[in-house]
């Protein structure tokens, strides 16, 4: 079988393989080799590149050329991955059931606190589809190496120069124009600088601008947006170091958000980071520290019909600042590999509501919050006999606090009696959580069996912990409902199982997991007390002045999450092929009788494909189940299933120039994902509380010119 090659891949051992080589001054021979063996707990969604003779550790879904603005889209299409559509820029990645924090999710390996109470600006929102160099994406437990997370874990690569062979300096490029009809919205963006062996250097820009989303029967108002991405990289290395400095500015603008109570306004972001490898002898020394500064607005009042009464005129500004050091050590014990290391976040967020026409009507609904953390890990990967396992440990320290809530004269007395009883209280916190991760694999034959047991911890976010205010901010939520948090919350403690096997034959492949989560004091809204709709508590009447009568309170529960999920293929020939993923989840309280809220409902992909040296053609089916497996305590409303039919083709002239073309939805389907917010804007074509469909028929077109 020849290679095949494709704008979009999802590369394994090759590409993996391939970004060791480039490091090889730096890294010792069997931490290579023991990186290469656990990539059959990653995927890897390259942006750019060429496809591996072989499924290997991979799936080929042709229609990774959907082009959407929100970088989260990609992920989806993996197993057990799912996109919470919050808006255009706004999606979260759920993975086998769970999402948010749980979820950890990086850029350049940096992780930071969002700025908005209600994640407008989730982590993948700073990772702009023209500058994705890469996403992967921890099958299961992630590894402690990785830092806290409950389940999974997704890292996305920005784009980057590569050193060269020689001291010539050459320049390099990767170049991407995108244009898509479903919302009359265009990005260009990519990287341009100069290396040679020792130094490089890089610019990098993205920007995007696009309107209103369009379906069968209108259009989607407040789903417009528009960002902008600017930075600069420089790396230099030796033979024994390498020291890489970066920085980048993203700029959000007026950007809707249909199912928040506000749309952005403004979202200015930094990032600045730092990351050294140095070689002492046989051990490898990494550094990493990063700065992030995040300043958002949002407002209900300026993008959207305004309220009748310019007393419910409300605007917010949040902020959130996080530092971050980690530094480890690699180096080799007999023939084991071994990792140990320290990494510290820290963060600070303030929220501020106010209404603009009123100089006295403003309230800290969220002050001065700090959270920190201190985390010690340990990470041996060996073999005994035809089995290698991966065996870690972490432990974390998690301190946080909040500082007195402040607010005007014209506040409504209600709200201030609460905020007097919030600062009255102790709002200093500590927690302490203790992550192990075992991992299993063999590789026989055609097959490789995958086997994971882990012990994993979440601690609360700060929404959970200091909301004391009852406001529609829920950390992505986008359900309408008001929350307030709880002092007391535990952190989340998972408990995981799962089992394997990679099959990969001469014609065919596939891939199922089986997992099981069993997961104690699982935070999720619940009612706020035992008398739901009985107003007599004064939080319930600060919630019902605002409309709401029922608020919600996050709380422990105990809950599980299982299922099955898989990709597929089968080469007809050599130019044909069938592929496609399977992913299945059930999420259940253990302690009533009730679903998890906002779980994924059942999901089949097939893809037949037709690949040419020079080009390629894909038809696509996706079949997704109804979901009436809902939460009752949420009052979460069921919805239906459909089908999609799409068509992708690349076109590559060049070596340096491909084109992609796309139709979505081709037969203008109106569907609804389970997972996305219902629609709160007045003047829409879909009606107030309706959950908020998905695009219509979608014409996108893609170039891209690289030099790397």
């Amino acid at each position: 079988m020849k290679p095949s090659k494709s704008t979009w891949v999802i590369p394994g051992r090759r590409a993996l393989l391939c970004s060791l080589i480039t490091m090889t001054p730096l890294v010792p021979f069997h931490l290579a080799q023991a990186e290469i063996g656990t990539s059959v707990f990653e995927e890897v969604i390259v942006v750019t590149g060429t496809r591996d003779e072989t499924p290997g550790n991979q799936i080929q879904p042709e229609s990774e050329s959907l082009i959407a603005p929100d970088g989260a889209a990609l992920v989806q299409r993996l197993p057990g991955a799912a996109l919470i559509n919050n808006g255009t820029l706004s999606g979260q990645v759920q993975y086998r059931g769970v999402f948010g924090s749980r979820v950890s999710t990086k850029i350049n390996n940096q992780s930071f606190h969002s700025g908005g109470p209600n994640l407008m600006d989730p982590p993948m929102s700073y990772a702009p589809p023209t500058l994705i160099e890469s996403i992967t994406v921890n099958r299961g437990a992630s590894p402690v190496t990785f830092g806290p997370s409950l389940s999974g874990g997704v890292n996305a690569d920005l784009k980057d120069l590569n050193y060269t062979a020689d001291s010539e300096y050459d320049s390099q490029y990767d170049l991407t124009a995108i244009g898509r009809t479903a919302d009359e919205s265009y990005a260009v963006g990519g990287i341009v600088g100069v290396a040679n062996e020792q130094f490089k250097i890089s610019g990098l820009f993205s920007i995007e601008d696009g309107s209103d989303q369009r379906f069968d029967d209108g259009e989607i108002a407040n789903t417009f947006h528009d960002r902008r991405v600017f930075g600069l990289t420089a790396g230099y290395r030796t033979d024994a170091s390498e020291l890489t400095l970066s920085a980048r500015r993203h700029e959000t603008d007026p950007t809707g958000n249909a199912p928040f109570a506000m749309d952005i306004n403004l979202i200015d972001t930094d990032f600045v980071t730092a990351n050294y490898l140095h070689n002492i002898g046989d051990v490898l020394l990494k550094v990493d520290v990063g700065y992030t500064d995040v300043y958002h607005e949002m407002n209900n009042n300026e993008f959207r019909p305004a309220p009748a009464s310019t007393m419910r005129y409300r605007e917010t500004e949040a902020s959130a600042s996080t530092h971050t050091g980690a530094v480890a050590l690699l180096f080799d014990v007999a023939n084991a590999a071994v990792e140990v290391g320290v990494d510290y976040g820290d963060s600070d967020m303030n929220v501020t509501i106010f209404n603009p026409l009123n100089a006295n009507f403003f309230i800290s609904s969220l002050p001065g919050i700090n959270v920190n953390r201190t985390g010690f890990y340990a990470n041996l990967r060996d073999e005994i006999a035809t089995w290698h396992y991966s065996l870690g440990a972490r432990f974390d320290r998690h301190e946080t606090s909040s500082g007195d809530a402040s607010y005007g004269s014209a506040f409504p007395g209600m709200a201030q009696n609460l905020a007097n009883a919030y600062n009255a209280t102790d709002r200093n916190r500590d927690d302490e959580t203790v992550d192990v991760v075992a991992r299993l694999w063999k590789k026989q034959d055609s097959l490789t069996w995958r086997f994971s047991l882990a012990n994993k911890n979440r601690a609360p976010g700060f929404l959970e912990r200091y909301a004391w205010l009852p406001t529609p901010a829920s950390a992505g939520l986008a359900d309408g409902n008001t929350y307030v948090g709880d002092l007391g919350i535990k952190p989340e403690t998972a408990r995981i199982i799962e089992a394997g096997v990679d099959y990969e034959g001469d014609h065919g492949w596939i891939r199922p997991t089986v997992y099981y989560q069993q997961i104690d004091d699982y935070i999720q809204g619940t009612p706020f007390d035992s008398t739901p709709g009985v107003i007599d508590n004064p939080v319930e009447m600060v919630s019902s002045g605002s409309g709401d009568t029922t608020p919600l309170k996050f709380a422990n529960v105990d809950a599980r999450i299982y299922g099955i999920d898989a990709d597929y293929g089968y080469r007809i020939s050599e130019d044909w092929r069938i592929e496609g993923v399977v992913s299945i989840v059930r999420g259940e309280r253990r302690d009533i009788d009730d679903n998890l809220y906002r779980v994924a409902p059942d999901k089949v992909s097939m893809s037949l494909v037709y690949d040419q040296s020079e080009w390629t053609a894909t038809a696509e089916t996706v079949l997704v189940a109804n979901q009436h497996r809902v939460s009752g305590t949420n009052s979460e409303a069921e919805t239906g299933g459909y089908g999609l039919l799409n068509f992708y083709g690349t076109w590559r002239l060049s070596p340096r120039v491909a084109i992609s073309a796309g139709l979505e939805n081709a037969l203008d389907k109106k569907y609804a994902n389970h997972l996305t917010g219902y629609n709160r804007i007045s003047d829409s074509d879909v009606a107030l509380g309706e959950r908020i469909p998905g695009v219509g028929r979608n014409l996108h077109l893609r170039v891209h010119v690289t030099s790397l």
